[in-house]
């Protein structure tokens, strides 16, 4: 799995997941344009990693369809092209029935979580040539149904017709597209749904969600960094359009 030559870009890259998959790719030997909607975060990421000039950092708001284009119009004048997109920015919304959840969190949601992979698609494919690959970082949220959590699993799930619609359009052209469905991650966002789902109690809840997953943990950063990575090799070639788990046998149920 070497990245040589290749440019990838990745949203949310400063979180858990995309942090752990810019080192990956990284060390693969890729470039790496890192964005994210913090600026001291990318700051300090570029100025900890040992990239080699092989790692750019930009801001971006995944809502914006501008800043996606500046985004892309930045890998492309700092490496010449972009092969691989990982639309990985996310947001988790508030725990809280459907009645009480309020409409403009809901709209917030599905901005990050829907848009941002809307549009980070649509110039991806106005530039990318055979051969590349778009990955979709999604949920087993996007895959089932969860109490208190109608804007997040509603945005997964659209995320997955996104990357089927992708997967169809883009096979004839050489691009694949396919997406990735974590059972909970061990990160900050699963230490917010904890506290949501049992204010003050997050550790049980953390015990509780951890007994529904066969392996009885969760999923760490770099598991989940490990699977874009294969997904985004020549070693998957022949893989397109696959909502593909890493859930530890979540879904065998």
């Amino acid at each position: 799995m070497n990245f040589e030559s290749k440019t990838v870009i990745i949203t949310g890259a400063t979180g858990g997941i995309g942090g752990e998959t810019v080192k990956k790719f990284l060390s693969k030997g890729a470039n790496v344009l890192a964005t994210d909607i913090d600026s001291d975060n990318l700051k300090a990421m570029e100025q900890a990693t040992d990239h080699g000039g092989r790692l750019k950092t930009f801001l971006v708001n995944v809502t914006k369809e501008t800043d996606i284009q500046s985004m892309f119009n930045t890998a492309l004048d700092a490496f010449g092209s972009v092969d691989i997109l990982i639309n990985n920015a996310g947001y988790e919304g508030k725990v809280k029935p459907f009645e009480d959840q309020a409409t403009e969190d809901y709209h917030n949601v599905m901005k990050v979580n829907v848009d941002g992979v809307f549009y980070g698609m649509k110039y991806a494919f106005k530039h990318m040539k055979k051969g590349s690959v778009i990955l979709n970082v999604s949920s087993v949220a996007g895959l089932r149904g969860s109490a208190n959590v109608a804007p997040y699993i509603a945005s997964k799930h659209a995320v997955s017709g996104l990357t089927k619609t992708g997967a169809l359009e883009g096979g004839p052209k050489g691009i694949r597209v396919n997406s990735i469905h974590p059972s909970p991650v061990d990160n900050r966002m699963m230490r917010s749904l904890e506290e949501g789902f049992a204010p003050g109690q997050g550790a049980a809840a953390k015990e509780s969600l951890e007994a529904g997953i066969p392996l009885g943990r969760y999923a760490t950063n770099e598991d989940v960094a490990n699977l874009i990575v294969f997904l985004a090799s020549d070693e998957a070639a022949f893989i397109n359009g696959v909502q593909y788990r890493i859930d530890g046998g979540m879904g065998a149920s």
